[in-house]
């Protein structure tokens, strides 16, 4: 029930956005807090996008106007089973395939916790997949986990400038 419920608020957001001529950017996100396994955060994330993809179309959004700025398919932080950025990718693409209408113009991912070079090596690797329809452009939404090593470096001290 509270899938339901969110994914019909962020259809709503969106509606209220196209409605006021802006572009929705609707964001569900599935937490990489925990110890999940990639299969449970795909099985959970292909639920939450799907429920998200209803609500837009009950909605009457303009899929074309809209971007998804949802999860990358990880296992939890504190799952033992990592993952390589091919395995995370691979993940991430059919589970989008699975609940995703073509018809969406675009995903731009989270960083979800991940660094700027784990996000960055997933995305890159998701682009690269060739056996699986990608119909919407994939991006990256995570500016503060491209700057996340920058700022720890800096720490806002004017002696860190140059090294950061």
């Amino acid at each position: 029930m509270a899938v339901h419920e969110t994914a019909h608020t962020l259809a709503r957001y969106g509606s209220i956005c196209q409605d006021n001529g802006l572009v929705p950017i609707i964001e569900p996100e599935i937490l990489i807090d925990g110890t999940h396994s990639i299969e449970k955060c795909a099985e959970v994330s292909e639920h939450v996008f799907a429920e998200v993809m209803k609500a837009m179309i009950d909605q009457k959004l303009i899929l074309e106007g809209t971007l998804l700025k949802p999860n990358m398919v990880t296992p939890g932080q504190e799952c033992p089973d990592k993952k390589s950025a091919e395995e995370i990718a691979w993940v991430t693409v059919r589970t989008l395939s699975r609940s995703i209408v073509p018809a969406l113009c675009g995903v731009c991912f989270l960083s979800g916790g991940q660094s700027e070079e784990e996000a960055s090596m997933n995305l890159s690797e998701m682009n690269k997949i060739t056996q699986i329809s990608r119909p919407w452009a994939l991006t990256f939404s995570y500016g503060r986990a491209l700057q996340q090593s920058v700022l720890r470096t800096w720490k806002g001290l004017p002696e860190n400038k140059d090294a950061a």
